[in-house]
């Protein structure tokens, strides 16, 4: 019994000195959980702070960005230079049909993506040949656009060209690459191949010429009435010829007819007796827009299946009435420069309804004398350009007439890159009239224009050559320096004797 008892007390001893053990455990571990837990907690703020820090630095970061591009932009301004932005097209699927003249192991090779867009302003183009090391090389635009990026961001970047429009600036908005690169989509939007209309269910997927003509025409719903119209011309210049899109037959029907390009006395280009239509509207404008598209050549090839085979000019000539020596008119003088603009309406044409009420041909009242003195007009111009795309002759696999139709897209876009590079190397002579193109648009490329090319590209490997000629042209642009662009002049519309 004794001992049963001395081994029930040692037992009861060892048993308090395991639990007392096992109790500073305890107390350890949650003494470490709490060390643990105001850790875990510090870093929390640390890291709180860290994002605020880094919110705060990229806020600062955009912030100077925009004002490094404000300063860039007012650079180019000063400069005359020629804005250039890019774009790169996502992967379509006639990207992987494989061509007549390429392997199954080079096909499967181009299927790879090579062009990307490593910020908004930096190209990055993976070169790569046989038997040499890859070499990565950037470009740098005014804007680079990924293959994400929509039709609205694209637009954005564009809309400010249009006020500058409104406030006396002429205006080009050019897309050069090479066919089947998204040129006529960035431009246009999607068509519908039977009719050529736009697609309008879904807005967010119309180009450049719809929006910016919905957006010129909501900029002059907010003038004075009367005091903008707009006059629209549709051209094509096909194998080296000048077509007019909108002319008419006796019957009314609209067929192109050719024209010639001709240099006035003042050194422009002009186009003597080409169609111009008065719209009130962008759905008139789009309506136009359709009729010439319906004209515009198209032909199959092995890049695109509807490539186009001409390059497209929309020219909108916007009159607008002033009063004095500034572009803001008050509503009486807006009524004075309406009378006097119906006086002379068998020169000047004008789209608004004629007034019922007459008026006299000579103010009655000096002020609305000395109002009607200082009445004046001024045309701005803003051509919107779908230039057919560079072409491979073993890439497109087009003969016969098609393959005539790409020695004469060729040739043009070199006569483009020719006339770009007069201007950037200051040449006495600049070789305008090597190409009925550069004639046509010689006052857009080296004249007072505003001029921004958009660089459309593929990513594929399959169009590396073509992608790096285009991205080598824009950069040629952005070293054009043609001087300060200027306002129009503005010239007198009436003056009362």
């Amino acid at each position: 019994m004794k001992s049963l008892q001395s081994f029930a007390l040692e037992f009861l001893k060892d048993f308090q000195h395991q639990y007392k053990a096992c109790l500073c455990q305890v107390l350890t571990a949650v003494q470490g959980i709490q060390l643990q837990n105001e850790a875990v907690q510090m870093f929390q703020m640390k890291a709180f702070d860290l994002e605020q820090s880094l919110q705060e630095v990229t806020e600062r970061y955009e912030r100077e960005k925009q004002k490094r591009r404000a300063l860039h932009n007012s650079l180019i301004e000063l400069r005359g230079n020629i804005r250039v932005h890019c774009r790169i097209r996502p992967s379509l699927p006639f990207d992987h049909a494989a061509g007549h003249s390429i392997s199954q192991d080079r096909q499967r090779n181009s299927l790879e993506n090579v062009a990307y867009a490593i910020d908004d302003e930096t190209v990055l183009v993976k070169c790569s040949r046989p038997g040499h090391a890859p070499i990565n090389k950037t470009f740098q635009f005014e804007r680079v656009y990924s293959a994400t990026e929509s039709q609205d961001t694209v637009f954005a970047d564009v809309a400010p060209l249009l006020t500058s429009l409104l406030d006396g600036y002429n205006v080009c908005i050019m897309a050069y690459g090479q066919t089947g690169s998204g040129k006529t989509y960035t431009m246009l939007g999607p068509q519908l191949e039977e009719n050529f209309a736009f697609v309008s269910e879904d807005e967010s997927e119309l180009g450049i010429i719809p929006r910016a003509t919905q957006e010129l025409f909501r900029l002059i719903s907010e003038k004075p009435p009367g005091s903008y119209w707009v006059d629209v011309s549709v051209v094509e210049v096909y194998n080296n010829e000048v077509f007019d899109l909108l002319a008419k037959d006796s019957c009314g029907k609209v067929f192109g007819i050719k024209r010639d390009v001709v240099t006035t006395r003042e050194g422009k280009s002009d186009v003597p007796l080409l169609t111009y239509e008065t719209v009130a509207n962008a759905s008139e404008f789009l309506h136009l827009v359709i009729k010439g598209l319906q004209l515009r050549v198209r032909h199959p090839t092995l890049v695109h299946a509807h490539s186009s085979r001409s390059h497209l000019v929309v020219t909108l000539t916007i009159t607008t009435i002033v009063s004095g020596d500034n572009f803001g008119t008050s509503w009486e003088d807006e009524q004075i420069s309406q009378r006097l603009n119906k006086e002379v309406s068998c020169t000047y044409p004008q789209k608004t309804k004629e007034s019922k009420s007459t008026s006299s041909s000579r103010a009655s009242s000096p002020a609305q004398l000395e109002a009607a003195e200082k009445v004046k007009q001024v045309k701005t111009r803003l051509q919107l350009v779908d230039l057919a795309g560079s072409e491979c002759v073993g890439m497109s696999g087009v003969t016969g007439t098609a393959l005539r139709e790409t020695s004469f897209i060729n040739r043009s876009l070199s006569a483009l890159a020719d006339v770009l590079g007069a201007i950037a190397e200051q040449r006495s002579h600049v070789p305008y009239r090597n190409s009925k193109l550069t004639h046509l648009l010689q006052d857009s490329v080296g004249g007072d224009a505003k001029l921004l090319v958009m660089l459309c590209i593929s990513p594929s490997q399959k169009y590396l050559t073509e992608s790096m000629q285009s991205l080598g042209f824009g950069t040629r642009a952005r070293q054009v320096q043609r001087g300060q662009v200027k306002k129009r002049n503005l010239t007198v519309l009436s003056k009362t004797k």
